[in-house]
Order: structure tokens, then sequence, then C-alpha cells
């Protein structure tokens, strides 16, 4: 196996780490969900400044959530140690617009930087430059 082809494998073996992450997340199973991470991981989130250190602080934080959550991956893209996610993750319902950026040391997330946003309505003044994306419908303001 070349290096070309080295670095195929281990980018397809991450993909399919992170996918996991994600069907595990939709499943509700943490402990599963989780094992992408290495013990010492950190896990951001700059919107509230909260830092979580540790794998088991940051399954224990997600663990147990009070809403009902969903979890729709829109797409993955990366390769060699830095991947982002951009997700939907409905909480009872609401949909909140996620991107997840995971740096990987060892086969493993060292850390993980997630942003959350609302949903907007589209401006009547951009309607005419519009076109939906793929399986969406534009959102009017």
């Amino acid at each position: 196996m070349d290096t070309h082809e080295a670095h195929d494998a281990h980018d397809a073996r991450t993909r399919a780490a992170i996918e996991g992450h994600w069907q595990a997340s939709e499943r509700g199973d943490v402990e599963a969900g989780h094992t992408i991470y290495a013990e010492d991981a950190i896990l951001d989130y700059p919107q509230s400044g909260e830092r979580f250190h540790g794998r088991s602080t940051i399954a224990a934080q997600r663990g147990g959530h009070p809403a009902d959550r969903h979890f729709a991956v829109l797409r993955i893209s990366g390769r060699a140690e830095l991947w982002v996610s951009e997700c939907v993750i409905s909480y009872d319902g609401v949909p909140s617009y996620s991107v997840s950026i995971m740096e990987f040391a060892d086969g493993q997330v060292a850390h993980e930087t997630q942003y959350f946003g609302e949903g907007f309505g589209a401006p009547q003044r951009r309607l005419a430059l519009a076109e939906p994306m793929p399986g969406r419908e534009i959102t009017r303001a």
C-alpha cells in the first residue's frame, strides 16, 4: 500500500468513526457515542464559554438531557486530523443548526469545538437570488 492509499484508508476509518458517533447519539447510546474521544479530550462550547475536560465529563454533561433530541447529519468533511460535521440537532422538535470541529490525535478526538445556531428566515430581498438547499425549503422571514 502506497502512502496515498494509506491516507485514504485512514480517512475512511475516521469518517466511519464520526458517522458511528452521530448514529450512537441519535440512538441515545451515550457510551458508544463517546468511544471516539480520547480519555483526556477537551470539548468547547464557545457560545456559552464552557469547556469540558475528559471523555467521562463530556459524556456526563450530554447524558440524561431532558429534551427529546434527534441528530441529522447534513455533511461530514475533512482529512487527516481535522474533520467538520454539519448537523441539525432537534431539541423537543425545535431544530438547532450545529457545526462540530473535531481534531484527532492517535485515532481519537483530542479536541472538539461545537457551535450552535437557531434558524432564521430569509428576507424578501434575497428570495429571487436564492434556491433551496437539497431536501429543504427556504424559510421566509
